[in-house]
């Protein structure tokens, strides 16, 4: 297959492109290396294809431009469409450059599928965002966590949507764009509302990617904001089963096209992120990491957000493999042989 990631350069991006040129796939990443050390995660891959069977083509250009994302979709069997303005803090700041990235490049990304002559399956990286802050759902607070009174295994797909902030407003309109133009136009969309995603090749910094801001920060003894009380608790999901369900996405498009994901760690998976994490970084560091500050909750922070993904399981076979102690342990393990990529940043 040909297969179009944009974003092919960010965290899940060149994860997602080193598995599918090794699978034998051409694969053309189109990306501005707007992300810092994107860069790097380029220059890797360009290493990663030269041994792999699979051919990399790069595009540096970005999606706000309808005519280069049109031009490059031309002839492409798949887009996987990672590209995104990623904080909801960033979307705070500047909520017009958060909407044209998040939701009329997404559009231009439709746009070039639709107009293509071998109209191209199409995945979209959504978010749990676009539930918004869920303060009707009843939550009881624990020692080490907040959890859902009546919701066990998580939300469902059935859960209304609620943006909360301009970045959950940008993703959410991509969201419903993307899930329309299956049933208007008949192209085949999948939508995946994906969790907190961690892993190798993430750089995350203190307004997105906290597993890696925690673990990174943790290693080269940088100071670490908790935000709320650190009760807060999120399903993780390990970057190698996200790409895993990316693959079984594309095998399955027959079942999947026009179809909605939560896509999440799980309740199995989920971990508050000071008061449950920080045992982990201490024992990693063999050092107690302290945090340098607790300051004031950020607008539209969930207290609990677990994704139940019992739909995808069913009607897929998905389920997450690698357990978050496991999955954190291999990040930390990453960042420790890469330090030198943290050591100037």
């Amino acid at each position: 297959m040909h297969i179009l990631v944009t974003g092919g350069a960010g965290f899940i991006g060149c994860n997602l492109t080193q598995r599918l040129l090794e699978r034998g796939h051409t694969v053309t990443v189109y990306d501005n290396l707007s992300r810092p050390r994107t860069n790097y995660n380029l220059e890797w891959l360009r290493q990663v294809a030269r041994t792999a069977p699979g051919a990399l083509h790069t595009i540096i250009a970005d999606i706000r431009d309808a005519e280069r994302i049109a031009a490059a979709a031309q002839s492409v069997d798949a887009i996987m469409h990672l590209a995104s303005q990623v904080a909801v803090t960033t979307s705070v700041r500047d909520p017009r450059t958060d909407f044209e990235i998040n939701a009329l490049g997404t559009f231009n990304v439709l746009e070039a599928a639709r107009l293509a002559p071998t109209r191209p399956a199409t995945l979209y990286a959504s978010t749990n965002k676009v539930y918004g802050g869920m303060e009707d759902l009843a939550i009881i607070e624990e020692p080490t966590r907040y959890r859902y009174r009546d919701l066990p295994r998580g939300i469902t797909e059935e859960r209304a949507l609620d943006f909360h902030s301009p970045y959950g407003c940008s993703k959410g309109a991509g969201d419903q764009y993307v899930r329309d133009y299956h049933r208007i136009y008949g192209l085949p969309t999948v939508v995946l509302r994906q969790s907190a995603i961690y892993g190798p090749r993430q750089f995350g910094v203190e307004d997105q990617g906290w597993v890696a801001h925690f673990v990174i920060a943790a290693r080269t003894g940088r100071p670490i904001s908790i935000y709320g009380d650190g009760k807060q608790v999120r399903d993780l999901l390990y970057i190698d089963d996200l790409i895993d369900l990316y693959e079984r996405v594309l095998e399955r498009m027959d079942v999947a096209a026009g179809q909605i994901y939560n896509v999440g760690g799980g309740a199995d998976n989920a971990l508050s992120i000071w008061a449950e994490f920080q045992p982990l970084l201490n024992r990693l560091a063999d050092a107690p990491i302290e945090p340098a500050r607790f300051a004031d909750w950020r607008p539209g922070d969930q207290p609990v957000c677990i994704l139940d993904t019992a739909k995808v399981e069913r009607e897929l076979g998905w389920r997450p493999r690698v357990g978050v102690g496991v999955g954190i342990e291999r990040l930390w393990n990453w960042v420790n042989a890469n330090i030198e990529l943290f050591l100037d940043a």
